[in-house]
């Protein structure tokens, strides 16, 4: 198994009673249930889908917060193989390929945990570059996270994680994203107007990743039938 990491996951079996029971510094959007069957694509999903999707929420998308801080959670259902859903998520390389609000960007290191990258971002929005360090890549449960170090932007001390589930939706191999994240609320801003911003953006680039995975797998399957 091939697992990088600069952070423990601070939730084990262990820790979920504390967890649930609203233990002080902790940070999560639940109802899960609602997060998750407010997806479309997700509604059908079994009662015992929906706790295993939900403990992989406590398992890895529970974070510790501070006061001026503020977390959320966002899900996409996606009608392609995990593995190939993968293969585009974990290019800390070239975000670009679904996250449309970034114009360019440049690596620097192996691709590998603490590979750090320059983001330039589109003109027409409240950013303008980005300095991202890779903090998590778990290639086996494919998970990816990444933190924000600095950049003309509002996104101070941003990370995130992205955890991709295989699933099979309406008879097809499909895949469940879920990313979480964690940013300061910005002075004169509410947590509110901080959650509602920031989950436009995850929103829109996980949109986006639906679109061109789901592309992929429709010119795959033409490419077969042709031949």
């Amino acid at each position: 198994m091939t697992v990088h990491q600069l952070w423990r996951f601070p939730r084990e079996h262990t820790d979920l009673s504390s967890l649930s029971a609203g233990e002080a510094g902790y940070g999560f959007n639940y109802s899960s249930r609602s997060v998750i069957t407010s997806t479309p694509g997700l509604e059908g999903l079994s009662g015992e889908e929906l706790l295993h999707l939900q403990s992989l929420i406590w398992r890895y998308h529970t974070h510790l917060i501070d006061a001026n801080q503020c977390c959320s959670i966002v899900t996409q259902a996606i009608c392609a193989p995990v593995d190939l859903v993968w293969s585009v998520v974990r290019r800390f390389d070239n975000p670009q390929a679904y996250k449309h609000f970034i114009k360019r960007c440049s690596m620097n290191g192996d691709g590998r945990v603490g590979s750090t990258r320059e983001v330039e971002v589109v003109s027409g929005l409240p950013a303008a570059s980005s300095t991202e360090r890779l903090e998590i890549l778990d290639e086996e449960r494919h998970i990816i996270g990444f933190r924000i170090l600095g950049g003309q932007h509002r996104l101070r001390n941003y990370h995130s994680v992205t955890t991709l589930h295989p699933a099979e939706l309406n008879g097809n191999l499909s895949t469940i994203v879920i990313e979480s994240y964690v940013v300061d609320i910005p002075e004169g801003n509410t947590m509110d107007d901080t959650r509602a911003f920031v989950d436009t953006i995850v929103k829109y680039n996980l949109s986006s990743l639906a679109r061109v995975s789901e592309l992929q797998v429709r010119c795959k399957n033409e490419g077969n039938a042709s031949d």
